[in-house]
Order: structure tokens, then sequence, then C-alpha cells
């Protein structure tokens, strides 16, 4: 599950070990321009136990790549082996707005960001000539030298979760990462708009990483009256095929329209720059809202979970919809019986 942006953190934390005692198998921190999501997930290995944890996500431009795998290395040592690296590009609202660099070469510097990672973590000395990061530095003083990392990680190779939805990024996550984050994954139209660039990255995979792992988000609610929590899906889908990014330059309203809703896209970006929210909204196709969640009776919700794993999702990130704490922790525990029985 993710932890939210913002409010109740504290809480949240404190109903984790439940949520571990009730199946739960991972924790995803994001970090967009809220908190940092470092000191939260330093917080987090203290209070849990087995469950894993994960940036959801870092930005890749807003640490540099040996400090990206300090990081990653020093967060894996406080939780004992227990950190996944989710990186991502983001945005240019965010990249050039918050952090004041250029949004530049996504695909390329996430092939060099992973790569110079695994060379830390490997405590090789740092001489790497890139297209976008040369260490040492040339030019400069001239003093900088290739060093090593001091520790010896816990492990030599933490495992990375690549966000991505464009066709070359998502063939780069398939071709180097243990794990792929889409956004918005509709399992019935994954291998129109995603299988060829997944065939093209598992064809250049080394076979030491293993099968990609498939991450999917969904919301989670299981009853015969929970269908109209759906539509709490909307405004964030909302926001992000109408208000993530400029006309011309929103890579979730590129999405939606690979999905085939080309029209409706356009209709909720519209509305939603006008500043129409609540109409964005209920722009929103029902489809799309109804076969992103897992929202219905037990029975459609295995079906849909049996409908995830045709399409290769291997990993279920749920955000649980209930009231109260043992409301959550109860549908944990159904989700991960539904997942177990579904093999």
């Amino acid at each position: 599950m993710f932890l939210s942006y913002a409010g109740g953190f504290a809480e949240t934390v404190e109903e984790l070990a439940d949520f571990e005692k009730a199946g739960l198998d991972i924790v995803f921190v994001p970090e967009a321009y809220s908190f940092d999501a470092v000191s939260q997930l330093g917080f987090i290995a203290a209070k849990t136990q087995r469950m894993q944890l994960a940036s959801g996500i870092f930005q890749l431009y807003s640490r540099t790549p040996a400090l990206t795998a300090m990081t990653a290395a020093g967060l894996d040592y406080v939780s004992g082996g227990r950190f996944m690296l989710g990186l991502g590009a983001s945005g240019p609202q965010v990249i050039e707005g918050w952090h004041g660099v250029p949004y530049d070469a996504p695909i390329g510097r996430a092939r060099e960001v992973i790569e110079i990672c695994r060379m830390v973590w490997r405590r090789e000395r740092l001489s790497y000539q890139g297209k976008h990061y040369t260490l040492p530095l040339e030019g400069g003083t001239g003093l900088g030298k290739p060093l090593k990392l001091i520790n010896h990680p816990v492990r030599e190779r933490i495992p990375i979760a690549l966000a991505a939805i464009g066709p070359k990024n998502v063939a780069l996550a398939a071709e180097l990462a243990e794990s792929w984050m889409p956004i918005f994954y509709l399992p019935e139209k994954a291998a129109d708009v995603w299988g060829g660039a997944v065939a093209e990255g598992t064809a250049r995979r080394d076979p030491s990483l293993g099968a990609l792992d498939v991450i999917a988000s969904a919301g989670l609610a299981i009853g015969g009256d929970v269908a109209h929590l759906r539509d709490h899906g909307r405004p964030q889908l909302a926001l992000y095929i109408g208000g993530m990014g400029a006309r011309g330059r929103n890579f979730y309203n590129d999405l939606a329209r690979r999905f085939g809703y080309e029209a409706e896209a356009k209709a909720i970006q519209d509305a939603y720059l006008d500043g129409r929210k609540d109409e964005a909204a209920a722009l929103v196709p029902a489809e799309l809202v109804e076969h992103t969640s897992l929202i219905g009776p037990e029975s459609y919700v295995a079906e849909r979970i049996a409908a995830y794993r045709a399409a290769g999702v291997s990993t279920l990130l749920i955000t649980p919809m209930a009231p109260d704490h043992e409301g959550r922790v109860r549908l944990i525990e159904r989700i991960r019986a539904l997942a177990d029985a579904a093999g």
C-alpha cells in the first residue's frame, strides 16, 4: 500500500504493525513536493519487522546518482535488507518548478542512474563516463578521484522499481529494473498499450534479474454495497489526466488516449484546466474508474485479481477504503486470502 502524501502519517505508521500481521508485504512512501520520503522510511523501518519498504518514488533529478545509491544503501541497512528503490522521472512542473533543474533526457538519465547505483552497491570505484553523468567530474578543481562506498551494503543489488508509462521508458524498466510501476493499469488494455515495449525490454534483460515484477495500484473495498466507492477515484484520475501537465505535455493524458479514451481525455483536460474540476471528474470514463479498482463483491474482486494476474501483474498496490482501522485490517486480510487463493 501507499502512505498518504499529507496528514495522518504517525497514525498510519501505528497501524502498519497490524497491517503487517494481516498480510501486507510492502509499503510505498511517496516523495513529490511534500515531506521527504527518507526520514519517513527510516521511521517505518524501526516500527516494522517483516514488510518491505519502498520509495514511491525518488525523482531522478532531485539527488545525484551517488546520493541516490547511498540513500538506498542506508535505508536497506536500517531496515535489515527490506528496502526497494522506487525511481521515476516525475514531470517538468515538479522538476523545474520545485527543484529548479532542467527536465531533460529522462530515459537516458534513468539508465545511467541505475547503472551508477549498482556500481556503488558493488563497492566498485566510481569511474563512470556516461552521456549525462561523468564521474569523477571533468574540469572543476581537477581534484576529484574515483571513490568507493565506505560501508559494506547489506545487499550488493537492492531491488529497483522504475515508474514508467511511455513506451521507451517501459522498455527500459523491462530491461534493467526488478520491478515496473505503471500508473492506472487497465488489465484489458495493457497488452495493446505496453505489450510491445515490455517484450522489447525483456529481450535485452539480464536473466540474473529474474522475471519482471509488475506493480499495479488499485483502490480496495469488498462488499455488496461498496460500488459507489469507485467514484472516490475520479478526482485523482481527473487530476492526472487533466491537470498534471500542460496541453500537449501531459503524459497521463497521453496514456488515457492510448487506452482509447481520446475524446474523453481532451474533455477532461479542457474542464480541469478551465477550473471545472468537478466536471472533469464526472467526465472520467466509468470503465476506467471500475477496471482500475478492486471494489465490489468478493466474487467480483476475485475476478479482477484474476484479470490482473492474467495481464502479468505480480504485485497489487492497494488503498484499503474503510472508515476505521479494524476495517482496513479486515480488507488486507481478505485481499491477502484472495490473492493467495489465485495462486
